[in-house]
């Protein structure tokens, strides 16, 4: 994954400026995200860098707005699910439904699109990176094309986590061994260095995603234990 991000980066027209590494509190908070992801979910390092966080000055809202961001790692199943469902059938054809996946939109689903999607060039970069995912969405069910919506804004409304260090979340949770998302990657990447990060600060993201734990599962708690406490 590095090398395709070294690649993003030297192919920018400008080039990218060193800048700045991750102040402490910014590095523990990434960590905490990498260690909370779906793709990962360490509970002792959710607990370690919960920690680590704490004592670099993030604020109990900063600690925990870190997760709601990183538990959006979710909608990659909607994305790569909702698009490959609409090519099988359009391909197919005579599939109930297949025939409204084109043509013009209802009424209700135009509204949708107008009201959520807009004119926002971010989501224009968004369909570059996942072609065809919110049209899918839109058209199969409008009741999850809002609900998409409604849960991405919500760690921005919020608004604990500077934007840039959101990016680099992101980045760094589509960037672990055990995800390797690409089209994140360059998406959250773009918006990163739109926002003022450097080539350092993408590096040492980098390093911190390459250095999650593997996905060794979750233990149950057993009858009786308190919230955290689980058997290992």
């Amino acid at each position: 994954m590095r090398r395709e991000v070294l690649d993003l980066l030297d192919g920018v027209p400008d080039g990218v400026p060193h800048g700045d590494g991750l102040g402490p509190c910014d590095a523990a908070l990434i960590g905490l995200a990498v260690r909370a992801a779906v793709s990962t979910l360490d509970p002792d390092g959710i607990e370690e860098y919960t920690r680590h966080a704490l004592d670099a000055g993030a604020t109990p809202a900063q600690i925990h707005e870190t997760v709601v961001v990183v538990s959006g790692l979710g909608v990659h199943s909607l994305m790569e699910g909702s698009r490959q469902v609409a090519a099988v059938l359009r391909a197919r054809g005579t599939e109930p439904g297949a025939a409204a996946l084109d043509g013009p939109l209802d009424e209700h689903r135009a509204a949708l699109r107008a009201r959520l999607r807009g004119d926002d060039p971010y989501w224009d970069d968004f369909e570059r990176e996942v072609p065809g995912y919110l049209d899918a969405l839109l058209r199969m069910s409008p009741e999850a094309y809002e609900a998409f919506f409604a849960y991405c804004a919500v760690p921005w409304r919020t608004g604990h986590v500077r934007g840039r260090v959101k990016e680099l979340i992101s980045l760094a949770a589509d960037a672990t061994p055990t995800h390797r998302y690409l089209p994140g990657v360059r998406l959250h990447l773009t918006n990163a260095l739109r926002l003022g990060v450097g080539r350092r600060a993408v590096l040492e993201t980098l390093d911190i995603a390459a250095a999650a734990p593997e996905h060794l599962g979750v233990p149950a708690a057993s009858p009786g234990t308190g919230p955290g406490e689980v058997t290992r």
